[in-house]
């Protein structure tokens, strides 16, 4: 038992000294490592330099010079044209990446050869999307979004591409290499948007229905005035001739009276619709020129003599590597 003892406290002795030694030699080619960094730095400390200055003169003077701007458009399509819009959207950006110039100016777009690309997105909105002027809508809409968040994430349901398309409010956005202005990029992006036969008699059609529906409220309410007016005179007689007359006015009179408010509230509500559905798609607000600072753009100063230095080290590595090989094959030989 003594002798198993005394080799277990052995070998436990062995294992701590190779730990020991393992840890130890990790510190020193730590140092070892730092030691030569510091060496190499030393060594070459004027090209190291001399890149770090190229590199932020370059990456200073390309922030100033190539710049990129971003540009948002929110639109409407009406009509559900949701689907067209998007499809133009696409062709657009396809016509960008070609490099299509002449389809580019052809729409009317400024210095075509400065955009850079175009993307639309939703403006996610749950709660317009819930609510709508019809109560049967909410319900519908409430059900449907009930059931599909049943087998997935409602944060990813509600910007799924089906789902997203049925929102009312749509944000296209777009980058270019200069400043431009709405007249140049914003109106002809709209007006090739608009530029659809098919919608266009659609709009015809739905701004007369929308007309006509005013104009037949305007005859009713002028209807319902003959008839309060009529009784009003009728009521202001029968107490001139100091009769007793029963006037059911909870019932026949406040219906006409509700009937006038609600097709007033109709009216004003078709004029709006009015002013929102005069195009296809409709602009509800933009914002151009806005610098972008994403990715690399703006960072080139910081960017670029890491990069220089580290290419630098890398063809050193190379060198001292391709050196060594060879003199080991030369041995070999």
């Amino acid at each position: 038992m003594s002798t198993n003892k005394q080799v277990n406290f052995d070998d436990n002795e062995i294992d701590l000294m190779q730990l020991s030694n393992k840890v130890s030699g990790f510190f020193q080619s730590i140092n070892r490592s730092i030691f030569l960094m510091i060496q190499f730095v030393l060594k070459h400390i004027l090209i190291l330099g001399f890149l770090l200055i190229l590199g932020v003169g370059v990456g200073y003077y390309l922030d100033k010079t190539q710049k990129v701007y971003s540009n948002e458009l929110i639109v409407r399509p009406n009509f559900e044209s949701t689907d067209y819009v998007y499809s133009k959207v696409e062709l657009l950006k396809s016509k960008i990446k070609e490099n299509d110039t002449l389809f580019l100016k052809s729409i009317g777009i400024h210095n075509p050869s400065q955009l850079l690309n175009i993307e639309i997105s939703p403006v996610i909105d749950i709660y317009k999307f819930i609510s709508s002027t019809s109560t049967k809508d909410n319900d519908q809409n409430f059900q449907l979004l009930k059931l599909m968040a049943e087998d997935g994430d409602m944060k990813k349901i509600v910007a799924e591409k089906t789902t997203s398309k049925n929102y009312a409010f749509h944000k296209i956005t777009y980058t270019t290499r200069v400043l431009t202005t709405k007249k140049g990029t914003i109106d002809p992006i709209l007006n090739y948007l608009e530029n659809n036969e098919y919608f266009s008699n659609i709009k015809k059609e739905y701004i007369k229905n929308i007309q006509t529906k005013i104009r037949r409220n305007d005859e009713m309410i002028s209807q319902i005035d003959v008839v309060l007016n009529s009784f009003s005179k009728g009521k202001s007689d029968n107490l001139a001739n100091d009769k007793l007359v029963y006037y059911n006015e909870n019932t026949q009179l406040n219906d006409v009276i509700q009937t006038k408010n609600n097709l007033i509230s109709e009216i004003g509500k078709l004029n709006l619709d009015l002013i929102s559905i005069n195009k296809i798609v409709k602009e509800n607000s933009s914002t151009i020129n806005i610098l972008n600072s994403k990715s690399i753009n703006g960072k080139l100063k910081l960017i670029l003599p890491f990069l220089l230095i580290l290419m630098y080290l890398l063809l050193f590595l190379f060198i001292n590597f391709y050196k060594k090989q060879s003199i080991n094959f030369s041995k070999e030989l």
